[in-house]
């Protein structure tokens, strides 16, 4: 690494000419601003760019590193499937971010931070360097902190030091300042201990948004208080997790893929959630109970029904599900098998009287497409729907049979949007020409249909 300060020469920009704009930008009125709005300007720019206007004049030298958004997002100029095929390259470049990152905060001079996100896969080598981090982005007052740390196959997870939560939320800490400025946060491929997530938000007060991703070493998750001001909760893929505990009065967004162990409690103001499950031990009588608190409020619901070998067990409890009376908008994203109808999926239309949108993503690619005669259908109105989006059509049986039922009972349609898009884009081609030749004559000239 280069002096203290210095970014190190190998994560400057390469295509900067520093003859085309030093010695001119003092004649251009941006530089007449004062340097507060310089620096919020500043930091709409990535971290790379923003570090570029050092080579204009003395003047903008330092002002990059006032800027109070830190983003060391590597995704954004490196494609990770590339450079984790070349072992030696991948060292050579992860060592480059760990260097970029200490070098940068190193010289960063602003007292507050709007926003601190690390993204890169790092191994227990650099647990220290990521420690160091955590309290920097802390001592600076951090209102949106997102670590993501990958580990994609790979054994090792970086862990929250719990002295790290416990001398942060210390009143008595004088290198730290806790939690009390964070908004929003978001921890992915981290591990923390079964009381860590607890501990921070507690001392979170103003926290608004907490996502949690792939976290390990936790088997019990309880995200309760009265007085929290948490409105919007995703969690995904924490497979170690046994029970998940939900009470948030302010809770208005929930996205969770771990229904089973699930208690939801005193959330009057949820009206967004959006479940996937695949486990094959989760039906859908599972799902409806664990949402049964709610259920009467939603508004908007995305269901990920990506499980095949449950279908036929779905096929009766779909007949059975509760009234949905306020939902507006619901997503389906689906896997079919064989030659069954899709039109069954209908029921969750029965159950949800004033549906606007409705979005279908059928995902056909990897199963049997067998065809066979299109079946008539129940006729049951629908007096509200307005859109529908068929995501993955191809033109099958199965597609026909429920595109017909939606033209047929949904009497104020305005909108129908086809999209074939797939893997394979000669079967998508072929899905888009059936479209066009087959389903348009079939749309009655007051729907608007648009076919991607």
């Amino acid at each position: 690494m280069g002096e203290r300060g210095e970014i190190p020469t190998d994560f400057q920009p390469q295509n900067c000419d520093k003859r085309s704009i030093v010695g001119s930008v003092d004649d251009y009125r941006i530089s007449r601003l004062p340097d507060d709005i310089l620096v919020n300007i500043l930091s709409l720019l990535s971290l790379k760019e923003s570090a570029r206007t050092s080579l204009f004049s003395t003047r903008w030298r330092n002002l990059w590193k006032h800027t109070p958004s830190l983003n060391f997002d590597a995704e954004s100029y490196l494609d990770f499937d590339e450079i984790e095929e070349q072992p030696e390259l991948f060292k050579s470049e992860r060592s480059k971010y760990v260097k970029w990152v200490n070098a940068v905060i190193q010289s960063h001079k602003s007292l507050t931070l709007q926003e601190f996100k690390i993204h890169f896969e790092l191994n227990k080598s650099f647990r220290k360097a990521i420690t160091r981090w955590l309290e920097f982005a802390f001592s600076r007052h951090v209102q949106r902190l997102d670590m993501d740390l990958e580990n994609r196959d790979r054994p090792f997870h970086y862990c929250i030091p719990d002295e790290l939560l416990i001398r942060s939320c210390s009143t008595a800490s004088k290198s730290l300042v806790g939690f009390k400025s964070l908004k929003a946060l978001s921890l992915k491929s981290v591990g923390v201990s079964n009381g860590a997530i607890e501990l921070l938000l507690d001392n979170c007060p103003l926290l608004e948004q907490l996502i949690v991703h792939r976290l390990v070493k936790i088997s019990k998750l309880e995200i309760c208080g009265s007085s929290l001001m948490l409105k919007d909760v995703e969690i995904d893929s924490c497979h170690s997790l046994e029970s998940i505990k939900v009470s948030l009065p302010r809770l208005t967004t929930l996205s969770i893929s771990h229904v089973k162990g699930l208690l939801l409690e005193n959330v009057p103001m949820l009206v967004n959630v959006s479940v996937w499950s695949h486990d094959d031990n989760i039906s859908m009588e599972n799902l409806f109970d664990a949402l049964s608190c709610c259920i009467s409020q939603l508004e908007t619901l995305i269901l990920d029904l990506f499980n095949p070998d449950c279908s036929r067990r779905e096929k009766d409890e779909l007949c059975a599900l509760p009234q949905i009376p306020k939902l507006k908008k619901l997503v389906v994203e689906y896997g079919g098998r064989g030659d069954e109808s899709l039109v069954r999926l209908a029921a969750l239309l029965m159950v949800s009287p004033y549906l606007e949108e409705f979005v279908f993503k059928f995902n056909w690619f990897d199963l049997p497409r067998e065809d066979r005669e299109v079946k008539d259908a129940v006729r049951i109105p629908y007096h509200h729907l307005k859109v529908f989006k068929f995501c993955g059509y191809y033109g099958s049986t199965n597609d026909v049979e429920l595109v017909r039922y939606v033209l047929e009972n949904c009497a104020i349609l305005e909108k129908m949007i086809i999209d074939p898009s797939c893997y394979y884009p000669e079967e998508e081609q072929t899905a888009r020409r059936t479209a066009k030749q087959k389903l348009a004559p079939q749309v009655a000239e007051h729907i608007n249909l648009v076919i991607l």
